[in-house]
């Protein structure tokens, strides 16, 4: 197996591949970090889906990672839709550089993350019809529902947010234009994966599984593409199971 770190452009990220896969064109699979997370901390992801025999690519998220820039979590907070936003962006940088390195013409490419990087992963399926198939873990899909939420909390706690009540609805507005609740039809039956616990603390249960109930019948025809699996006691963090079933998701999809 090969592990190299690289830079593609300006963004930092892991490179993990079978080396007799190395100059092949596999499936590929960009894996999103979570929030104050870097990408060496999803390698166990990367270990099982390039035994697959899929190429996996680790980013470092904007501001995370070794780009991290001397910011307290509650900085970084206020700069969560920022970082969301640039890895949707990056990732269509990542794909292009894929092709001129003439790694992805044949092959297809998966897109997974883990709490923020589930979320990056739902506004990239809303972005980009080139997406093959998606695991969600512990993501939202409702952008401007979450950052309502994260806005009431932050405030609820007694923290005067640096924003007026103008700038909040300028972010609403441009969050939904990522917001895959708002067209949910553009998913187009692409096989889609999410794992949550029950009793995530940090990203909700319950309008995660609303948004998959709300799917179902876009799958109707083709149940087997889409799969929740529900973790009853599990909080803020993916059970080994849970890995390995999204490993196994995206494999049997990104080789069909």
């Amino acid at each position: 197996m090969i592990l190299n770190e690289e830079t593609w452009g300006t963004i930092p990220l892991l490179h993990i591949v079978e080396k007799e896969n190395e100059h092949n064109e596999v499936p590929v699979v960009v894996f999103f970090h979570g929030f104050t997370s870097a990408k060496e901390h999803n390698l166990h992801y990367a270990y099982n889906l390039s035994k697959k025999g899929m190429r996996v690519l680790l980013p470092d998220a904007h501001l995370h990672g070794v780009r991290e820039e001397s910011l307290d979590e509650a900085e970084l907070s206020l700069r969560f839709w920022e970082i969301v936003l640039t890895s949707i962006e990056e990732l269509a940088l990542i794909r292009k550089e894929l092709k001129d390195r003439n790694l992805l013409s044949s092959a297809k490419i998966g897109v997974a993350g883990t709490s923020m990087g589930g979320i990056t992963t739902l506004g990239a399926l809303k972005m980009y019809d080139w997406i093959d198939a998606a695991a969600v873990m512990m993501g939202a899909a409702g952008f401007v529902e979450l950052a309502k939420a994260q806005i009431n909390q932050f405030e609820s706690e007694g923290f005067k947010l640096p924003v007026t009540k103008k700038e909040k609805e300028k972010l609403y507005t441009d969050l939904a234009v990522f917001d895959i609740t708002k067209e949910q039809s553009v998913l187009n039956q692409r096989p889609l994966f999410f794992w949550h616990g029950k009793n995530d603390p940090v990203v909700p249960y319950r309008p995660t599984y609303k948004f998959y109930e709300a799917i179902k019948a876009d799958y109707s025809n083709v149940p087997d593409r889409l799969s929740f699996v529900t973790d009853k006691v599990a909080a803020h963090a993916v059970t080994r199971s849970g890995m390995l079933a999204s490993v196994n998701w995206l494999a049997g999809h990104l080789y069909e």
